[in-house]
């Protein structure tokens, strides 16, 4: 006998990339808008586990619930693919080579947004008006992190970078 079946059961429980980040945009947008997902199911009529299965990817969304979502979240549809992967793997689960303009981690990003803490930490970063500050904030930051390079960010006032006051 072959295990065939199983091994494509195993394979479709894998959510897809895009599935993945469309879902990470909907959550993301969701709480900046401070909306729960059981307000968000309550709107599109599901429940709230359906809006989770939706967010994590498990869930595909189809054209008419995108749309639907994107009334919702006061966004347009194409908001939900913006920094969306280019294209789903190949064919047998071969990784597709990477454009010259695309990082093997840009999802880092987006799954960072999509969590509470780095859409907080992104809201109060972006009220902060005083760009010395924030880059004051930055090289904390890169220190806490214990990167080496402080920042790769020009200083705003000198065009280089500097730890300097």
């Amino acid at each position: 006998m072959s295990d065939q079946p199983a091994i494509m059961e195993k394979a479709k429980k894998i959510p897809n990339p895009i599935d993945r980040h469309v879902g990470s945009r909907v959550r993301m947008r969701r709480v900046i808008l401070g909306m729960s997902q059981e307000k968000l199911g309550e709107a599109l009529g599901l429940t709230f586990q359906q809006v989770q299965k939706y967010e994590k990817g498990a869930n595909r969304i189809g054209a008419s619930r995108l749309q639907q979502i994107s009334r919702t979240l006061d966004v347009p549809p194409a908001f939900f693919f913006e920094g969306a992967p280019s294209f789903e793997s190949a064919p047998g689960g071969a990784t597709p080579a990477l454009g010259v303009a695309e990082e093997a981690n840009s999802s880092y990003v987006a799954d960072f947004l999509s969590t509470a803490e780095g859409l907080h930490l992104n809201m109060a970063f972006a009220r902060i008006h005083d760009p010395k500050v924030r880059k004051r904030i930055i090289d904390l930051i890169s220190v806490l992190a214990g990167d080496d390079a402080i920042s790769e960010a020009p200083h705003p006032d000198k065009g280089e970078v500097s730890l300097e006051n």
